[in-house]
């Protein structure tokens, strides 16, 4: 391939051009690690397959800006300013994104070698965090989100209350809003079950509160992300 292919229209003499053999090599390391990252990351923890995505391009994509920056300040001010635009739902994904940037600009500045020890390091102590966390809460498996159809008439503050103190161990009305027309209203709880064996007995003694209208139980989806 012609060299002039690989130089910028704005190049000067004094600009240091990258070698495409280099920037191949540093953006495959930085898929490779981007990957292995991934895989220790989301290794018995709940996120969501968007981001799982997202942790194993994220370093190439930073690698990438990092060589194409090459020491210009005010592009180097701009692209921090564009990830602040960047927003989060919880403090588990920031920590996994930002790991994923890290390693994005230590391949991107060509230290491969320590890109890879730094996933490795960052990525046993996510999975170690993960165990840990999970010993730590093991009633995470009873985490609930309650879905409650009721008419437009009912007055809903505090009517499901004793029913949740009896069957739950915590809860929070997390969403309302209505549906079907304004008809009807749609009640969002996030709760902690007691016991797993009485849903059943849970959902009856709703029923007959909200009218008999739609009720759903789910497991919480506590993984996603929002970009």
């Amino acid at each position: 391939m012609p060299e002039s292919w690989f130089r910028g229209l704005f190049d000067t003499a004094l600009t240091t051009a990258i070698a495409p053999v280099d920037f191949l090599l540093c953006v495959g390391v930085s898929l490779a690690l981007g990957l292995l990252l991934c895989a220790m990351t989301l290794w018995r923890s709940p996120f969501s397959r968007s981001l799982a995505v997202t942790l194993a391009i994220l370093p190439a994509v930073v690698c990438v800006v990092i060589m194409m920056v090459n020491g210009n300040v005010g592009t180097g001010v701009a692209v921090a300013g564009a990830f602040n635009l960047v927003r989060f739902r919880s403090a588990r994904e920031i920590g996994a994104i930002f790991v994923a940037m890290g390693t994005g600009l230590i391949t991107g500045m060509g230290y491969l070698g320590y890109g890879f020890l730094f996933t490795l390091i960052l990525g046993a102590a996510m999975m170690l965090y993960n165990i840990l966390s999970q010993g730590l809460r093991p009633g995470a498996v009873l985490d609930r989100t309650l879905h409650i159809t009721i008419p437009e008439d009912l007055d809903y503050a505090g009517v499901f209350d004793p029913i949740l103190q009896e069957y739950t161990r915590r809860y929070t009305l997390t969403q309302v809003k209505t549906t079907n027309m304004g008809s009807l209203f749609k009640l969002t709880y996030d709760l902690t079950l007691k016991t797993p064996n009485q849903e059943k007995g849970f959902l009856d003694q709703l029923r007959l509160r909200n009218g008999n209208l739609e009720i759903s139980l789910c497991h919480q989806d506590s993984g996603t992300a929002s970009l």
